[in-house]
């Protein structure tokens, strides 16, 4: 993978998760009633998911690994490949569920499910990052 376009990838996630950090609620309750406050987040989740299956799928082309199918493949394919802990890639294939809820189904986003994310899983995208970054580091 091209070294300046990890870089660039991986500073937009960083981005993403520092205005979750900033934005994030300090309740459910609060959250259900900041309409502004929802769409901070669920774009900034949805763009730092989106990042994570870009970064994934453009090093798994530089390897013998087939081709994901489905975002949550290019999670497998990490994990077989052992750059992912399979912890990890089901929490991540769980962001993807909820990527695909906000970009297709915005009406049905589950705030509790939000609120989760922000306070509780924001490090399995630093985890991410640090783990593809050790990969591509170590060739």
């Amino acid at each position: 993978m091209d070294p300046v376009v990890f870089n660039e990838k991986l500073e937009f996630l960083r981005k993403c998760v520092n205005r979750i950090e900033a934005k994030r609620a300090p309740s459910v309750a609060a959250l259900r009633e900041d309409l502004d406050r929802q769409d901070i987040l669920a774009l900034n989740l949805t763009r730092a998911v989106q990042i994570c299956v870009d970064i994934a799928t453009h090093a798994l082309s530089e390897t013998e690994e087939t081709v994901p199918t489905t975002m949550g493949e290019a999670f497998d394919s990490l994990e077989h490949l052992g750059w992912i802990d399979s912890n990890l890639k089901s929490r991540l294939q769980a962001a993807v569920g909820f990527r695909n809820v906000a970009v297709h189904n915005y009406q049905q986003i589950n705030w509790d499910i939000v609120q989760a994310i922000t306070w509780q899983h924001l490090e399995d995208f630093r985890a991410f990052a640090y783990s593809i970054s050790q990969q591509l580091d170590n060739g």
